[in-house]
């Protein structure tokens, strides 16, 4: 490899590298404070924010690959036009066209792995991901408590807090519960709290010597109840049927099905979907081909202007892709056509803006000067 490809391939890896890890960062620190929120909100338990955060960000490496790539290429060809080492280049017999085979040789593995990614480890991620969920909503109101922690369950309606169990044989200690219905706003008190399941497979929460005050909210209305032993529903067979029939649904959602089964399925959503993953890798490379025209600037122009214009080629270029996969969703859109389209056009405005860059334009004449 001559000493132009070297250098070329050595400094795109290093800014890849450096453009990664940050994205990688900030993804991570936005999708960790977000999950943390549902952990406290109790949407899901804060034993699974860690696995959560590893199989979400499994699912986004595509697409931040790609925008690494992009961005490494662009930077790379900018900052050797702006310190005028193309200059060098460009005498020793070189041209823009040149720079197709280090990137290619940077952007052809980079497309493949994003292809494994978006083909299998994407969907497989979010199978996972489904059912971190569906595992946590399917555990009883009991097994969300946790000692020491406010946790709300059924969108708010229920709210409890118990403490850790005085006895060895009591299942929980002292517990608070604040149940809202249709009518009355409750406040239950108990010293200890057990699970029963029954016969048809109801289970409840029975509480032991305990006190309820009942309210209804705007109104004077008032009840106190004392008791030794207080049972309250925490899922019926009825409520878990309905669950399953949710989890299975949500099973089904098109992003966490495996490739080959959408192959087999001759629906238009399924084809939306594989439009999708064969387009992100195909986007890798156009974008790092793109990156090249867009990064031959004039060294005395402004910075600013050249990287938004480049952002802003990127931004309509995966915008596009949405579109065509929603109008493929839709049935607006053949999917032979929609498969190709945005990547061809992208491709020609590649050619086109090497072809500006490439072509040697004639002199200009200057006025009041006449020729021979």
């Amino acid at each position: 490899m001559s000493l132009f490809k070297r250098s070329v391939v050595s400094e795109i890896l290093s800014h890849a590298g450096v453009v990664f890890s940050t994205l990688l960062v900030v993804w991570l620190s936005v999708l960790l404070v977000r999950l943390l929120g549902e952990a406290a909100n109790g949407s899901i338990g804060a034993d699974v924010v860690f696995g959560l955060a590893t199989f979400s960000s499994i699912t986004a490496l595509p697409v931040i690959l790609s925008v690494s790539l992009f961005i490494a290429v662009l930077t790379t060809v900018t900052r050797n036009f702006r310190e005028s080492e193309m200059v060098v280049w460009f005498a020793s017999g070189l041209s823009l066209k040149d720079w197709l085979g280090p990137v290619l040789r940077c952007a052809v593995p980079v497309a493949v792995l994003i292809g494994v990614l978006t083909l299998m480890a994407s969907p497989w991620a979010y199978r996972q991901i489904s059912e971190y969920r569906q595992r946590y909503e399917q555990r009883s109101d009991l097994s969300k408590v946790s000692a020491g922690q406010f946790i709300e369950t059924e969108e708010g309606a229920r709210v409890f807090f118990t403490e850790e169990p005085k006895n060895p044989d009591e299942e929980m200690g002292q517990i608070v519960a604040r149940v809202l219905d249709e009518d009355w706003l409750s406040v239950i008190t108990a010293d200890s709290a057990h699970v029963e399941t029954e016969a048809n497979g109801d289970r409840f929460l029975v509480l032991s010597s305990g006190h309820r005050y009942d309210l209804k909210p705007g109104k004077p209305d008032f009840r106190l109840v004392d008791f030794e032993r207080y049972g309250v529903r925490l899922e019926s067979k009825a409520d878990a049927t309905t669950a399953e029939a949710v989890r299975r649904e949500a099973e089904r959602q098109i992003k966490a099905r495996p490739t080959l089964q959408l192959l087999s399925d001759n629906t238009d959503n399924a084809r939306s979907q594989i439009m999708w993953r064969l387009a992100l890798p195909l986007a890798a490379l156009n974008l790092a081909m793109l990156a090249i025209p867009l990064g031959a600037v004039n060294p005395r122009l402004g910075r600013s202007g050249d990287f938004l214009i480049a952002g802003l080629v990127g931004l309509l270029y995966m915008n596009l892709i949405n579109l065509s996969r929603g109008w493929i969703s839709s049935g607006v859109l053949d999917f032979r056509l929609g498969l190709w389209l945005v990547h061809a056009v992208f491709a020609a405005l590649m050619a086109y803006m090497m072809w500006r860059k490439l072509r040697v334009r004639p002199p200009r004449r200057q006025r009041g000067v006449k020729t021979a």
